[in-house]
């Protein structure tokens, strides 16, 4: 009987209220994990933010973006380039392709003798793999 009383204007503002309510919980969440990973934060530093935003949550995290949101973004591309990075060497590793600058030399002299490289192409390889 209730559902039949809501008019559409009402379900809306309703969906509206659910939708911050949401994006309040997904803020404190990454609040929470950027307290909690931060290297820059001693253990009682992470303890007080943590403290602050839990027992006066709006004022906490108001505070913890005023004071540390413009680092907050930072840490987290930092973090995607370290997995990346990290996704990188392991895809290199499986693949068997993580070899060392003089060990790509040595395969290049090697394909040089051989005479499967021209002079050209042999100094152009050599050129790559120094400069990377």
């Amino acid at each position: 009987m209730l559902a039949a009383e809501f008019g559409t204007g009402q379900v809306l503002w309703s969906i509206f209220w659910f939708f911050l309510f949401f994006l309040w919980i997904m803020l404190v969440f990454n609040i929470l994990g950027d307290i909690f990973r931060s290297d820059d934060l001693s253990g009682i530093a992470k303890a007080l933010w943590l403290a602050f935003v839990v027992f006066l949550p709006y004022l906490g995290v108001f505070m913890y973006l005023i004071v540390r949101g413009d680092k907050m973004g930072m840490r987290q591309m930092q973090r995607a380039q370290d997995q990346e990075a990290a996704t990188q060497d392991y895809i290199r590793s499986a693949a068997g392709t993580a070899s060392s600058p003089a060990d790509q030399l040595a395969s290049l002299a090697d394909l040089h003798t051989a005479g499967k490289l021209t002079d050209v192409e042999y100094e152009e390889a050599k050129r790559r793999v120094i400069v990377s």
